[in-house]
């Protein structure tokens, strides 16, 4: 029998054209360039490890060293009532609704101060010293006002303890005469101090008597200055009766 073959056996065994179609198809693929990884790769966990522990101890630093921060101590006048007034009011209200320079002082503290010496004025032991019955907050003001306008670097020992690193930075550049006045006047008769306020003329005074010195004080410089010793311009204690007139104090 002779002829083409059946119709359903035309296309039994090899395709060789098919099959070259094949090749072609499967070597385009190999050709094409696969997608590319930088940037996907999964991160490692010895990183994930130090990111978790770098939050950690960052989060107990600033919970342990925080103070009583809170926003309220950028608050120039904090949650003191405010006392509107009518034009052609009196004065007596504008006098209710004024501070006393405690009042203020003890803002600012909070602002600046009790993150290294705490709200209640203990300090951290063996970093920062107490301001609560320190002999230096209860002198002469002349001490206190010459180491918040230039800063103190450690040692120094208060009340029997040393603070091997404390230091305190400079705040001449950031909180004015009346800012350091109203502070000091706070921290002198809080925590069972019992020193006197100081004045806004004497921090002037001190301000431009120090004006050409550098650097923080130390230990030694502030022992130099006499206990009872007050700034140039202020209001010193009266003496006691028959006691000789207190030494000037050196200065810078």
């Amino acid at each position: 029998m002779t002829g083409q073959p059946p119709e359903n056996l035309r296309h039994q065994g090899m395709d060789y054209g098919e099959t070259q179609d094949v090749h072609d198809t499967h070597a385009a693929v190999v050709r094409e360039k696969s997608e590319p990884l930088i940037g996907r790769e999964p991160l490692s966990l010895w990183l994930i490890a130090v990111y978790g522990l770098a939050v950690f101890f960052g989060g107990a630093y600033l919970g342990r060293y925080a103070g009583n921060w809170s926003g309220d101590g950028l608050d120039y006048l904090g949650n003191a009532p405010r006392v509107a007034t009518r034009p052609g009011a009196g004065a007596s209200a504008e006098q209710a609704a004024e501070l006393t320079p405690a009042e203020k002082g003890k803002k600012i503290f909070s602002a600046n101060c009790a993150t290294c010496h705490q709200a209640n004025g203990l300090g951290v032991a063996g970093q920062y010293p107490p301001l609560a019955g320190s002999e230096i907050v209860n002198g002469g003001a002349r001490r206190p006002v010459m180491i918040v306008l230039k800063g103190l670097q450690g040692p120094l020992t208060v009340k029997g303890q040393h603070y091997g690193s404390a230091v305190m930075q400079p705040w001449e550049k950031t909180l004015t005469d009346q800012k350091i006045s109203d502070v000091l006047t706070y921290v002198r008769h809080e925590w069972g101090n019992t020193a006197g306020p100081v004045s806004v003329e004497g921090v002037a005074a001190m301000r431009k008597e120090l004006a050409g010195r550098a650097e923080s004080w130390t230990e030694p410089d502030v022992l130099a200055v006499p206990a009872a010793a007050e700034p140039p311009g202020g209001a010193p204690p009266a003496p006691a009766p028959g006691a000789s007139p207190a030494a000037t104090p050196p200065k810078g």
